[in-house]
């Protein structure tokens, strides 16, 4: 496997490799294009996820940038670690400090927008904006469940608080998109556990279901606690769950196995079902037709 970033033509060829020998090889299937004139193994397992991929085009495209072009919007939150549920990756999205002179192409969004020393952190050896201000291009720039799944990740993970939030749409008075921006931070919530927790508050919101109360703890006699639920509605004795991959995937207890946690869980929800009055769940597929769940939920 090659390095942690991509091989560049221009080092290659300063090495003594031959430019058109490379381009052989990509031709060959040898070596895979990341970007123009990056390269990095076929086998690379970064290939495989889209998220990986964008970063190593930041890796091959900051080199190329302007002194002055700050990583941005989901390129950095790419770099962030945060998720970008939804958001076309294809471009490397940078942000230069002026009014005008942006650029756009096939592989390259340059943003111009006025953006401070104190909106600049480096991640990865690269600038990059700060958490605050990469929720906030985003949440103007995307739709409304783009940006909550942002959000709600960015405060979850105490990357950014409500305040900076706040601070950093105040500064873009004025600016395409600032009033959405807002709407999106007011219904943020940093108890959304996951991209599908975050997604399907909004289906709730569109579908007229009644507010939940997140990670709401089921209670049983003696105040033991039965279990924690996704979603409830203590006052109408329902709970919901979102069933992503999660629990039985990679965030898995060390020594559980898959089998283990879908026996774990099953007991989980026999136990709260003793003192409920209704148990929803969905998974991902029924997030984009979300009419047949709201009608089970309360309005």
């Amino acid at each position: 496997m090659l390095g942690p970033g991509p091989l560049l033509l221009r080092d290659l060829v300063a090495a003594g490799v031959d430019g058109e020998e490379v381009r052989r090889m990509h031709r060959r299937g040898e070596l895979a294009r990341v970007g123009p004139g990056a390269y990095v193994d076929p086998a690379d397992p970064r290939l495989q996820r889209p998220e990986d991929r964008h970063r190593l085009r930041v890796a091959a495209a900051a080199p190329r940038m302007a002194a002055d072009a700050v990583v941005s919007h989901q390129s950095a939150a790419v770099l962030h670690r945060l998720p970008v549920w939804n958001l076309p990756l294809a471009r490397v999205h940078a942000t230069r400090s002026r009014r005008s002179s942006g650029l756009r192409t096939g592989r390259l969004h340059v943003h111009p927008a006025p953006l401070a020393a104190d909106e600049i952190d480096m991640v990865d050896g690269v600038a990059v904006t700060v958490a605050a201000r990469t929720a906030a291009d985003i949440a103007r720039t995307v739709g409304f469940e783009e940006a909550v799944a942002v959000l709600d990740a960015a405060l979850r993970r105490h990357l950014v608080t409500l305040t900076e939030l706040a601070a950093a749409l105040d500064r873009m008075a004025g600016w395409p998109g600032v009033p959405r921006a807002r709407r999106a931070v007011e219904f943020a919530d940093p108890r959304s556990m996951s991209v599908g927790e975050s997604r399907s508050r909004v289906r709730m919101a569109q579908h007229g279901v009644a507010v939940p109360v997140l990670q709401w703890s089921v209670v049983g006699p003696g105040g033991v606690v039965l279990g924690t639920a996704g979603f409830g509605w203590p006052e109408h004795g329902v709970v919901g769950e979102f069933d992503g991959l999660v629990k039985y995937g990679r965030r898995r207890p060390p020594g559980e196995s898959p089998a283990d946690a879908v026996v774990a869980e099953k007991r989980r929800e026999d136990r709260m079902r003793t003192v409920l009055r209704g148990f929803v769940r969905w998974a991902w597929a029924d997030l984009d037709e979300f009419g047949e769940v709201a009608r089970r939920l309360p309005r």
